[in-house]
């Protein structure tokens, strides 16, 4: 067996009545944390996860592990998968989310992030949680990414799906449409920017990131005659990033910005809403794309797709994207390192 030099990569489970449990499977079946020389350790109640494995004819390879304490996840030698079991709060129906196992749901997020903070794991994957499940036990949970922001008491986080040979970050996340005019701001538009700027440039070793920014409105504004916000809000922003020396460039139209001829001499987009630019995204590299936060103090990314509550149970189903989700946290954990 291959002697581990890197500490463990954690992955969380999610939402038990989804098809997180059996994508965990899935992952032990492979061969990828030996390839990647590290540990890795699944959170989840232990006993679901090897039922639900049985069930539907996977037969993953892992050892339970019985704590994420320092000295214990520093004896993990072996590159392997490991389980590491937080019960769950009441029986799980496959299928059939219960608000009842929210606080589970939620825990597996702050052990994991907790590990990360205190340098016990290099890095965190999530697994798909629903939403609507965890909203009765916190009011206005919104997603992986504004939960973490807020446990890791960090004010900005930027969203930024990777995939398809292209990277996608949001000027603003989970709102309604109807908000998003008055959430882009100078101030929120130059913290999401500089976030690109300094993490790009960590994790991905780009001595110059070049960003594009879509502009809000349809043909971006048309001078202002289909709307403002570009010439008040977007373009200073842009031109102050500039006279510091940073190649950001825009605003664009986004119905005709992601095209190769401008994508393939950039580094990523920002664009402005949600479905203004993941979309394009999804439609390039759905079930191999990669949801990542930046801004966080940890290396954090997760699968680009829901729970798929219909597919649980099964293992009718593409784990690429939590395989993809990984490589990318391997990826970034290596270069923070080599910067160190």
């Amino acid at each position: 067996m291959q002697s581990n030099t890197n500490p463990p990569i954690l992955i969380t489970s999610g939402e038990p009545a989804g098809i997180g449990p059996e994508l965990c499977a899935l992952l032990a079946e492979t061969s990828q944390a030996r390839r990647l020389n590290r540990p890795f350790i699944i959170l989840g109640d232990a006993d679901l996860l090897v039922k639900r494995a049985a069930n539907a004819g996977i037969e993953p390879e892992w050892q339970r592990v019985d704590s994420l304490d320092p000295a214990v996840c520093t004896l993990l030698k072996d590159p392997g998968y490991y389980l590491f079991h937080h019960p769950l709060n009441v029986t799980c129906t496959t299928g059939q989310p219960d608000p009842a196992n929210a606080s589970y749901v939620l825990k597996l997020l702050d052990t994991a992030c907790d590990a990360c903070l205190a340098g016990t794991a290099a890095a965190m994957v999530t697994a798909p949680v629903q939403k609507s499940a965890i909203s009765p036990h916190w009011p206005g949970f919104a997603g992986h990414t504004e939960y973490l922001a807020h446990h890791c008491k960090q004010s900005d986080v930027v969203m930024m799906l990777v995939g398809g040979q292209m990277k996608v970050a949001l000027a603003t996340t989970h709102i309604p449409l109807r908000e998003v005019s008055q959430a882009i701001t100078q101030e929120s538009l130059t913290r999401t920017l500089q976030i690109m700027l300094k993490d790009l440039a960590i994790y991905w070793k780009l001595d110059k990131p070049k960003i594009l920014v879509t502009g809000l409105n349809p043909h971006a504004g048309e001078s202002g005659d289909l709307g403002t916000e570009e010439i008040d809000t977007i373009s200073p922003v842009i031109q102050a990033l500039q006279a510091q020396g940073h190649d950001v460039q825009g605003p664009y139209p986004a119905d005709t910005l992601f095209q190769p001829k401008y994508l393939q001499n950039s580094d990523a987009v920002l664009a402005m809403f949600h479905d203004q630019g993941l979309p394009v995204l999804k439609h390039a590299s759905f079930g191999q794309g990669v949801n990542v936060s930046l801004g966080l103090p940890i290396v954090r990314t997760s699968v680009d797709h829901g729970t798929a509550l219909a597919l649980a149970g099964t293992r009718d189903m593409d784990a690429g994207s939590l395989n993809e989700a990984i490589e990318c946290a391997h990826h970034m954990d290596l270069c923070r390192r080599n910067m160190q």
